[in-house]
């Protein structure tokens, strides 16, 4: 084993290691006056990471030159664009957090130090290739994820918020370790080149089992039906800038490895894995669909919205060929752009006093009294409502032809179908800012790092986006034909 060649491929995971260390030094002694250097140091180490991804991601690399640590870790370009996500995702949260936090007196610097560190674990999960490995790396992140749930230590919602994810996702746990535990027992190894040697040919019970629990341990990670139930209630109590993180960074994080798994462990089973990705991105569809309708809280419709937006990214996965993986890391990109802005515009709702408002109602006449967040808004919405002429018609448009290149035909079309119900609660937040009568109840101001991430947001999901989309789709293909060479 050459551990130069591999220290050199996990040198973003070393930076983040070693700032995430010195940070915690510079926290312990600073105390709470020390939160804006750490979190400015903190967005430093995390661009470092992005500037260090960079290459790989540029050109595609992929193969043996790309394996560390004797197979325990692959830093191939399918992992540097998800990487890619994770750090900028990460780098918003941190921008517009410090805001928020301070005005609750509750900013301390152990938030950017968490956030660090949950980039890390999440680093660790896309660039998995052996299911100890995976699991180091999941934990990770969770782990930090617990505490940033209930950051808010005064707060009731944010304390429930915290046990409902840490109960759930021990469950979630306990479930995918069943499962590498019985693939383990059945291939002898937890390699995933080495399972996918082994489970060439027929696919023992046992093994389908084994298969199954991995699978639904990581649909908790990526909020899928019938594995969502925590999402609403977590998104709620959160503190927002947290919600925002779970909604991005780690999605896009427990996504990619879902797919590493189905494709590099079960690349040859794929019959068998993909009837359980098609059941749970339609579920996910249409549950996400229907249960954003009666939602009267963004937050609880956002994380709706989530889930139903795991089911898109879910039909790329399903198609289990390059054109698929290549429109689920498409999708993933715009779908953290447009998070990324409808979050920050929930942190622009506050009344006079400054207090967040997170109620629907609240946005009636908004048109009126505070247009350019409306028209961001809205732009937000018809985005994720996939309605041309917004980047988030083209997300779709790749993730259904994908789907009908595999002759997946049905669930393309039933996918097509229920992204209309999708469409009406987006359109219903559009109908209340523009055409009822206003509320009056949001008349706070917003902060410059705020309007500017939602600014940048909306130009990217904006018709203006489309002058990416060839830059983007070339490293999307190049990307997911790092992934698939290993089937």
């Amino acid at each position: 084993m050459d551990y130069g060649n591999s220290l050199s491929l996990v040198a973003p995971e070393i930076v983040l290691s070693l700032s995430g260390l010195v940070l915690l030094l510079i926290a312990a002694w600073g105390g709470e006056k020390s939160s804006r250097l750490v979190s400015i140091l903190t967005c430093v180490a995390l661009g470092a990471a992005f500037a260090l991804v960079t290459p790989t991601a540029v050109t595609g690399s992929s193969g043996p030159d790309t394996v560390a640590f004797g197979g325990q870790f692959r830093a191939d370009a399918f992992a540097a664009v998800a990487k890619w996500m994770i750090y900028a995702a990460s780098i918003a949260v941190l921008v517009i957090a410090p805001r928020f936090f301070d005005r609750l007196r509750a900013m301390r610097p152990e938030y950017p130090v968490l956030i660090l560190f949950a980039a890390l674990g999440m680093g660790v999960m896309v660039s998995a290739a052996d299911l100890l490995t995976l699991y180091i790396g999941l934990e990770l992140n969770s782990l930090s994820a617990y505490v940033l749930a209930a950051f808010l230590r005064d707060d009731e919602r944010s304390a429930e918020a915290g046990l409902k994810y840490f109960v759930l996702g021990a469950l979630a746990s306990g479930i995918l370790l069943f499962g590498m535990s019985l693939t383990y027992g059945f291939t002898g190894t937890t390699s995933f080149e080495g399972i996918k040697l082994a489970v060439t040919g027929d696919l023992n019970t046992g093994m389908l089992f084994g298969l199954t629990f991995v699978l639904a341990g990581l649909a908790f990670k990526i909020s899928a039906v019938p594995f969502h139930m925590w999402t609403p209630d977590v998104y709620e109590g959160a503190p927002t800038p947290t919600t925002m993180f779970f909604a991005t960074a780690p999605k896009v994080a427990a996504i990619a490895l879902t797919a590493r798994v189905a494709i590099e462990a079960f690349g040859t089973q794929a019959d068998a894995w993909r009837q359980v990705v098609i059941f749970a991105a339609l579920a996910s569809i249409v549950v996400g669909a229907l249960g954003a309708i009666g939602q009267s809280n963004v937050k609880r419709l956002l994380a709706y919205s989530s889930i139903n937006n795991v089911g898109f990214i879910l039909i790329g996965l399903a198609a289990g060929t390059v054109t698929g993986a290549s429109a689920m890391l498409i999708y993933l990109a715009i779908y953290v752009a447009m998070t990324v802005g409808s979050f920050v515009a929930v942190l622009l709702m506050r009344g006079a006093d400054g207090n967040p408002v997170e109620g629907i109602a609240d946005l009636a006449g908004l048109s009126t009294t505070r247009p350019a967040l409306a028209w961001c808004l809205a732009a937000l919405m018809f985005s994720l409502a996939g309605i041309p002429p917004f980047l988030g018609f083209w997300a779709k448009l790749v993730v259904f032809q994908a789907a009908v290149e595999a002759n997946l035909l049905a669930l393309a079309v039933i996918g097509i179908a229920a992204s209309v119900i999708g469409a009406f609660y987006y359109i219903k937040i559009v109908k209340v800012m523009f055409f009822d009568e206003a509320a009056g109840t949001l008349t706070g101001r917003g902060d410059t790092a705020h309007w500017v991430v939602l600014a940048v947001s909306t130009i990217l999901i904006s018709p203006f986006g489309f002058l990416l989309t060839p830059w983007l789709g070339r490293v999307a293909d190049m990307a997911a034909a790092s992934l698939l060479p290993v089937i």
